[in-house]
């Protein structure tokens, strides 16, 4: 298994809980696949405001495993990607898409099975005439997301891990993880989060 896979197994709420609960993209993204999960290192694209001219740019340097993030000044629901974007990105071996805007032709999206998360779906097209920028900072959410940073997005939604915290967060989240089924397998015997978690004392006072 990867790091990648390891961390999309792991999942973004188990990740942005070791990481000190830090990395949290706080949008409301709507998970275009159902029951997919992806992670992999950013790839960053600032798109002109309601354009993606850039997104077509970004194609032709998207790497094997790469999440595409996408984003433009402000987020608006107007459609960055559709199926045909979305395939040239599965042929390029990117493992998931992020947008902080809309996407369209959804029922194809999923039938391509390339993971995909989205602020909005909506049918609006995009302009292509303004140049943006691949590969600098962008935020979604209010997390800032630099581009080599992991980013690990399931149903739950995002979380991100700056690229040089990585290794870090991955042993928290594993040592995380594994508390979780040590208790998961107590409360399936009849013990009470309750009493494990010391919350009787907060409440009784004892």
């Amino acid at each position: 298994m990867t790091v990648w896979q390891e961390l999309a197994a792991l999942g973004s709420a188990t990740v942005y809980e070791a990481a000190g609960r830090e990395g949290l993209v706080d949008a409301p993204l709507r998970q275009i696949v159902p029951g997919s999960r992806a992670a992999g290192p950013a790839c960053t694209v600032r798109c002109g405001q309601d354009d993606n001219l850039m997104v077509h740019a970004v194609m032709d340097v998207v790497r094997a495993g790469d999440v595409v993030v996408l984003t433009m000044p402000e987020p608006a629901p107007v459609a960055l990607v559709g199926e045909l974007l979305a395939t040239q990105a599965h042929a390029r071996g990117a493992a998931a898409l992020l947008v902080d805007a809309a996407v369209r032709d959804v029922e194809e999206l999923a039938a391509l099975g390339l993971p995909v998360w989205a602020r909005w779906v909506r049918i609006r097209g995009a302009t292509k005439s303004e140049v943006g920028s691949i590969g600098e900072p962008v935020q979604v959410g209010g997390c800032t997301i630099r581009a080599g940073d992991a980013v690990v997005l399931d149903a739950d939604g995002a979380a991100v891990v700056p690229a040089d915290r990585l290794e870090e967060a991955l042993a928290a989240a594993r040592a995380r993880a594994g508390k979780e089924r040590d208790k998961r397998a107590a409360l399936e015997s009849g013990a009470l989060s309750y009493d494990l978690d010391g919350l009787r004392a907060v409440v009784e006072g004892r």
